[in-house]
């Protein structure tokens, strides 16, 4: 004859795993994961919960002084409870020494984590985004904080929280309203209130990067193009604008097979038309430089510091190699100038290098594993592909010392360009503001596997756009906790949503039970700031 009961185990995480079990002859045949709890707080209330799927009607409740011990997640000890019998009672008979626990018919009806709904929807406030007048998009949006997923799942991350849930046409209405009401215009308004709440903004930071698609075939958006994951599904460019601390300010988005150099105008001219700004510092990387991209920027009346192509080194700084060979002292920061860009559109430009002895490291690695790469193919043991150091005469392959030099000269160094003056601006100030770079990368990794804006599964460019103004918001709101409280997204949502309140229904009547709130939680609860601050 088959049995359930209700079991307790320790997960690989550390937290404990409520279950159902149900065994028959001695084997276990069903199991049903009720939750994991990771306080002692949200584990009475699982098994509470457990307690009433096994047997409902009979879940029992323990008030008061007289409350029997609680179970708790540092006892390591195995736990079951089964059904019990009908013929026995319910409550275990008093023991010396021991309360006698007050038994009182009550049942779970539902858990919400309250609290962090909370936090979520008063850091939307406080960014402004509440101008737009859309529960439907703001619950999108924190849902996908709390749990990213497809639009249709959302309704049930909402539930699990307790938070007011719309149905699925609402919130396919409020992506349709994105577009139709220029959501992200509002947004990216809000965003720069925010940013310059400080103080006017000196340095914003570009970068791009690719999402791609679960799809076989191209269209006029998603199409195969240079992939920064080496993927070669249909995927669209994604530009991305913040300021130095890495809070979002623009996104854009570009067909897939757009070059990278070609996406950084558009960003900035809408930018500068949306908000009037002039006398601003665009820090991009590498990818981006290109003299019509530099000359543009600085015709429209800002700045620039782009990473510089590293080849021109031993042209630029050929008094330095003359008088001291390839001797650099860490961290030492060299200035040059460069003519860039042909006829007209020709102009001289500054460039700032600086060596790291970290960096020479690196190279030298990375440099001899292409040297040996390059001697096998010489060797004819290595098939020839896009091998660097490899020279191909008359006389056959072998490996271009003169080539191998030149880098090895070049090992350690990084260069920059900019439009900024020596007075304006010295040398290693323009390679800290590049080196900000940092994090813009940070929120594309934030974007991509905290709130995983891939892989996408739309296909009409609305909604497609209007994902990724669902994304950008979340974003903001995730930049935001985490500059305010010191801990990660992921940090923050898993200790906030294990501290959850439960709602009893007890003789008819429903009581609603705060959480005890556990001092990491307090900790992140004491460092936000107050709402509309």
């Amino acid at each position: 004859m088959a049995s359930r009961f209700v079991r307790r185990v320790r997960t690989a995480s550390g937290a404990v795993a409520v279950q159902l079990v149900v065994k028959d002859r001695g084997e276990v045949v069903e199991v049903e994961h009720v939750g994991s709890a990771h306080t002692d707080a949200e584990l009475a209330l699982l098994l509470a919960a457990a307690g009433e799927r096994l047997a409902p009607g009979q879940q029992t409740l323990e008030f008061g002084e007289l409350a029997a011990e609680p179970a708790r997640l540092d006892d390591t000890a195995d736990w079951t409870r089964r059904q019990p019998a009908p013929d026995l009672p319910v409550a275990d008979p008093p023991s010396p020494g021991r309360p006698r626990s007050v038994q009182v018919g009550a049942r779970v009806v539902r858990t919400s984590a309250s609290l962090l709904w909370n936090v979520l929807i008063d850091a939307y406030s406080r960014l402004g985004f509440d101008a737009l007048a859309d529960e439907a998009f703001r619950a999108m949006v924190c849902a996908r904080v709390i749990e990213p997923t497809s639009k249709a799942d959302t309704v049930r991350v909402l539930g699990q929280v307790g938070a007011p849930t719309p149905g699925l046409r609402t919130l396919f209405r409020a992506l349709a309203r994105c577009e139709q009401r220029d959501y992200r215009e509002k947004l990216a308004r809000a965003c720069l209130a925010h940013a310059t709440r400080g103080g006017a903004l000196g340095l914003i930071l570009y970068d791009v990067t690719t999402l791609h698609f679960e799809a076989e075939h191209e269209d006029g958006l998603r199409k195969v193009g240079m992939s920064k994951e080496r993927r070669v599904d249909p995927q669209i460019q994604v530009g991305l604008l913040v300021d130095p601390s890495g809070f979002p300010l623009e996104v854009h988005c570009f067909e897939g097979n757009t070059a990278e150099t070609s996406t950084l105008l558009p960003v900035l001219e809408a930018f500068r038309d949306r908000h009037q700004a002039a006398d601003l510092v665009i820090v991009a990387d590498a990818g981006m430089l290109s003299a019509r991209n530099l000359n543009a920027i600085e015709d429209a009346g800002m700045s620039f510091i782009v990473g510089s192509r590293i080849s021109k080194a031993p042209y630029d700084l050929a008094a330095h190699f003359e008088r001291h060979g390839n001797a650099f002292d860490d961290g030492q920061v060299l200035e040059s100038a460069r003519v860039m860009g042909t006829g007209k559109a020709a102009r001289r430009r500054r460039v700032v290098y600086q060596y790291r002895f970290a960096r020479h490291k690196r190279d030298d690695r990375a440099i001899n594993a292409m040297v040996d790469r390059a001697e096998k193919v010489a060797a004819g043991k290595r098939p020839l592909k896009k091998d660097r150091f490899v020279r191909i005469d008359a006389s056959g392959k072998g490996v271009d010392w003169d080539l191998v030099e030149r880098a090895r000269q070049l090992a350690g160094l990084k260069g920059y360009v900019t439009n900024l003056p020596a007075t304006a601006m010295d040398g290693p100030a323009v390679v800290a503001a590049y080196h900000d770079l940092w994090q813009i990368e940070s929120s594309f990794r934030m974007a991509k596997s905290d709130l995983r804006a891939r892989p996408i599964f739309h296909h009409k460019r609305e909604s497609i756009d209007a994902h990724l103004t669902v994304v950008f918001a979340a974003l903001a709101v995730s930049r935001h906790l985490q500059d305010a409280t010191g801990a990660s997204i992921k940090n923050i949502v898993r200790t906030l949503h294990a501290v959850r309140s439960a709602t009893i229904r007890l003789d008819g009547h429903e009581i609603t039970l705060d959480p005890d709130i556990p001092a990491t939680a307090q900790t992140i609860l004491d460092r936000l700031p107050p709402t509309g601050h």
